[in-house]
């Protein structure tokens, strides 16, 4: 039976995470302003998927950061999968460190959150620059990091009371830190 509201409350979370991410891509595409905007606003999807994963690790799976991802880059007209695959490594490299970052302050997750999401911003900055690839100006991009992460505490509390995503305490988890 606890086995079948795991999976239960696994599937909504995910099916629920799919709808935010939608709703997300849908908002940057409808145009709601005439004039283009000069000052990027926060990559509120990164935002969602690092505190989701940082919270309940196994309601995020690998494959629909992936498809949510590759669907955003074709979307928005980016390179294809670039985006993607760093979101995807970056996101691999905190569901590795969820064990850790569970026992720690919310201000050493917004850092690492911070320090990951500088990390891939960087190296699509520089993989777009090596291929020579037209991105926008360093400054608009660094503007727009600065603004994801200013951005991450609010979304972790929408996360929290709206959605009801605490971090697991360690009763809820087997040996091997695997959700029970």
């Amino acid at each position: 039976m606890a086995e079948r509201t795991m999976a239960t409350r696994r599937w909504f979370y995910g099916c629920t995470f799919f709808v935010i991410s939608a709703l997300i891509i849908l908002l940057h595409l409808v145009p709601l302003r005439i004039v283009p905007g000069r000052i990027p606003g926060p990559d509120l999807l990164v935002c969602f998927t690092f505190a989701w994963l940082l919270r309940r690790p196994h309601y995020v799976p690998v494959l629909l950061i992936a498809v949510m991802f590759l669907m955003s880059d074709v979307l928005f007209m980016r390179p294809l999968g670039l985006w993607a695959a760093l979101v995807v490594l970056g996101s691999e490299f905190l569901r590795a460190r969820e064990t850790a970052a569970r026992e720690q302050p919310f201000p050493m997750e917004w850092g690492m959150v911070a320090a990951v999401l500088l990390c891939i911003t960087l190296a699509n900055a520089a993989v777009l620059a090596v291929l020579v690839v037209g991105q926008p100006a360093l400054g608009l991009t660094l503007f727009q990091y600065v603004a994801t992460v200013l951005c991450y505490p609010l979304v972790v509390l929408l996360s929290r009371w709206v959605f009801k995503l605490t971090k697991m305490t360690p009763n809820q988890t087997d040996a091997r830190g695997r959700p029970r």
